[in-house]
């Protein structure tokens, strides 16, 4: 291949005998920062010729930067029977990494051209000044020698595009090894202590030798290697031939065989959003030929690109040219192998040349190019999962192209077999016979490969039913203006209904809020909510989701009742004393009502002298209050469409002393601060009474009590009621011992008389509490 007439070419001896090709830019290439800031990709190439003759390998060497690597070796039709392995350095951190593979189990082309090498899947690295390689035959034994014309080939990036540099990405300088040497000139041979051009020492730090790791059984095997039990993979010998299949080689003028472009048939969904070729800085001088066409797309492959996922999204641009360079300029390719690229932020690329409408034939899928396109997933997905962002653009992508097809994305298809080969899963395929696949497939369905990754082939069955529709997963989440009774929202009219879905919003075409099955608002794909006002009276609503493919899913319909009559208080809010300790700041009280609703009631609120919630059914709430002071009890019942009714009542509650009654028999007065009001009266006397007269509607005795108390009749408007024993095991001031309520405000007489029970006669009495 003639690519590289702007670099002048050297060779260092190795240790071990091996010759390392290297590259010097030419001043004419390099006319400072500006120059370089338009530079295009490139790649530059080391030979692989130490070692033993099971193995190739190049110690640790400087280089400047770079940011993907893979091995070629020539012959496109031989295979590599072994592992290659890479380390490189961080031009970030100066770390050296971990051993990585590199995929050397690549799809063959069909019928390749003489110019079209052998090579690995190219592996993204990020941008690193250092590497070391190693190429090891299986096991050393295999019947199998490696390959000739092994190299290691370093792709630069190039330029920023004007998005990358927005964006924060970064660009790699251009890629010289070893040192800048002038021609004739002799150069030491590379090492791990070898100087880099710009004096600095080159030895790593991490700690680790430079020796590359023996060759044994348990070497890692590459990522996408054929399974053990696999034994259909290519040979060495020239594949299945496909008449009508293209060939991607290196010819300098466009191929005369390419066909015409077809025209772009329309879509039955819109068209997701492509950066194109020129936007992610494709060199289209690089890949002159005429692209080539096919009649139609009946199914989508999906790969992953291998490599590091924790790549920035701001980079994809150059993570794409550099597979781009690496197909064209090291495996000899007309044009990137794939015909979309997706980056784990959900960006679609453009990616082979000829149309994104068109069905341009693409080289990614062994045997099947000619009936379906290629969507290749940036990173590795053997043990991570893709992004709902790069998923949701797959799917839209496919569901977009097959669409032109007038094919169902979830649908299957027939695909024409274009070799003898078979799948991951050991299904053989005959050349000329038609096989079922799915319209959205893995690569690894039609070529024996771990591609595109087992995470990213699982979420497949996802990216078919987003693509297909309907929409799945949409529910109503919540009803704004309503509340929920049992199984029915209430609402005074105006209500707005937020739902969730979990197909992503880019592939919705809009959402409709349906209102006793009728359609009474519209909203966008992105759109999580609605509102209406509603007629009084019973209604049915839900939401209904319109897929880009015109599928329609509807939600559970939800029973929704408009009603504006307010609840009312069948028992307004009333006061009664109750027993317990009595103060003149707080008397214990009792408040109780009664609410209904004709719908539904869904609390009672207090809202005054204090505030507290009660439910539905609650009728009672035990309180204090202060005596004297005239307070509003104000209560205020909601139901379920928030209609409400306040009732607030006033009461106020009296202390009678002892010495407002009117006596009769002996009485003693006390004096304690215990007391309320300092004193009280105390008899034991048969026959001693206390009489009250007051107006209210509800009364409690208030007495102390002790061991040695005794007993007294109560009287209520002449007639005896009530004996009332003051016995406590404790001594007790100012008890609430005995309490009557009245429905209304009225007159009444209380009286107590001393029954002067034998050994404890002593009846003590504090006062008389009232509510008026």
């Amino acid at each position: 291949m003639k690519r590289r007439a702007w670099l002048t070419l050297g060779a260092v001896v190795l240790g071990g005998g091996g010759v390392v090709t290297y590259a010097v830019a030419s001043p004419s290439s390099d006319p400072g920062a500006a120059g370089r800031a338009k530079r295009p990709a490139k790649v530059y190439d080391l030979a692989l010729r130490g070692g033993t003759g099971d193995k190739r390998e190049l110690p640790r060497t400087d280089t400047q930067p770079f940011s993907m690597l893979g091995v070629s070796w020539t012959g496109a039709t031989k295979r590599l029977d072994g592992v290659a392995q890479v380390r490189t350095r961080s031009l970030k951190t100066g770390q050296w990494s971990a051993w990585q593979d590199l995929e050397l189990n690549v799809d063959p082309l069909e019928n390749p051209g003489v110019g079209v090498r052998g090579a690995s899947e190219p592996l993204w690295v990020g941008p690193s000044d250092g590497m070391q390689v190693q190429v090891i035959r299986k096991n050393g034994t295999s019947s199998s020698a490696l390959p000739k014309g092994l190299e290691v080939n370093l792709v630069d990036p190039g330029v920023l595009t004007d998005a990358e540099t927005k964006a924060g990405g970064t660009a790699a300088e251009p890629a010289a090894f070893v040192a800048d040497v002038s021609p004739g000139a002799t150069a030491s041979a590379p090492t791990d202590s070898a100087t880099p051009s710009d004096g600095t020492t080159a030895a790593p730090t991490d700690g680790q030798t430079t020796t590359s790791p023996a060759a044994t059984d348990t070497t890692p095997a590459a990522t996408d290697s054929v399974p053990p039990s696999a034994s259909a993979s290519p040979t060495d010998s020239v594949p299945p031939s496909d008449p009508a299949s293209p060939t991607d080689s290196v010819s300098p003028s466009p191929s005369t065989s390419s066909s015409a472009p077809p025209s772009a048939p329309p879509s039955t969904v819109p068209e997701p959003p492509i950066v194109s070729r020129a936007d992610w800085g494709a060199d289209e001088s690089i890949s002159p030929e005429a692209p080539e066409y096919t009649a139609d797309v009946k199914a989508i492959f999906v790969h992953h690109t291998d490599g590091a996922n924790d790549y920035s999204c701001a980079d994809s641009p150059s993570i794409i040219r550099s597979i781009y360079a690496y197909h064209v300029q090291v495996s000899g390719w007309k044009d990137i192998g794939y015909n979309f690229l997706v980056d784990k932020c959900g960006t679609i690329f453009e990616g082979r040349k000829g149309g994104v409408d068109l069905p341009v034939f693409g080289a990614h899928t062994y045997g099947w190019n000619r009936e379906a396109a290629g969507v290749a997933v940036l990173g590795d997905y053997t043990t991570t999962s893709a992004t709902n962002a790069t998923l949701a653009s797959v799917a839209r992508l496919a569901a977009w192209k097959l669409g032109q097809y007038g094919a169902d994305p979830a649908g299957t298809t027939q695909l024409t077999a274009g070799a003898d080969q078979h799948n991951y899963f050991n299904t053989n395929f005959t050349a000329g016979s038609k096989y079922t696949f799915q319209r959205i497939s893995g690569h690894r369905d039609g070529y024996n490969t771990q591609c595109p990754g087992g995470l990213l082939y699982d979420q497949l069955p996802t990216i078919r039913t987003w693509a297909s529709g309907p929409v799945q997963g949409l529910k109503v989440g919540s009803v704004d203006g309503a509340a929920l009774s049992g199984s029915t929202y209430y609402t005074k009219g105006g209500i707005t209904v937020r739902w969730t879905a979990t197909t992503p919003a880019s592939l919705i075409s809009k959402f409709e809020l349906l209102v006793d099955g009728k359609s009474v608002a519209t909203t966008s794909g992105t759109a999580t909510s609605a509102g209406v006002t509603l007629a009084l009276g019973s209604h049915t609503v839900a939401v209904r989701a319109v897929h880009q493919s015109g599928r329609t899913a509807t939600s559970a319909a939800l029973s929704v009742v408009a009603e504006t009559t307010a609840p009312a208080f069948t028992t307004n809010p009333i006061l009664s004393l109750r027993s317990g300790t009595v103060s003149t700041s707080a008397i214990p009280v009792t408040l109780g009502w009664k609410a209904t609703d004709d719908k539904a009631l869904r609390y009672v609120k207090l809202l005054s002298p204090t505030t507290a919630t009660f439910g539905p059914t609650t009728t009672t709430s035990n309180s204090t209050a202060k005596s004297g002071a005239a307070t509003i009890w104000s209560m205020r019942a909601y139901d379920y469409a928030s209609n409400y009714r306040t009732s607030s009542p006033s009461y106020t509650p009296v202390i009678l002393q002892e010495t407002a009654a009117t006596k009769s028999g002996s009485w003693t007065a006390r004096s304690s601060t215990s007391y309320l009001g300092g004193q009280s009266y105390s008899s034991g006397s048969k026959g001693a009474s206390l009489t009250w007269t007051f107006t209210g509607r509800s009364a409690a005795w208030v007495v102390s009590r002790a061991a040695s108390s005794g007993q007294a009749y109560v009287y209520v408007d002449g007639t005896k009621i009530s004996t009332v024993d003051l016995k406590s095991s404790t001594t007790l001031y100012r008890q609430a011992i005995w309490t009557k309520t009245w429905s209304s405000s009225a007159k009444h007489t209380i009286k107590i008389v001393v029954v002067g029970t034998s050994g404890r006669p002593t009846v003590t009495t504090d006062s008389l509490v009232y509510i008026k």
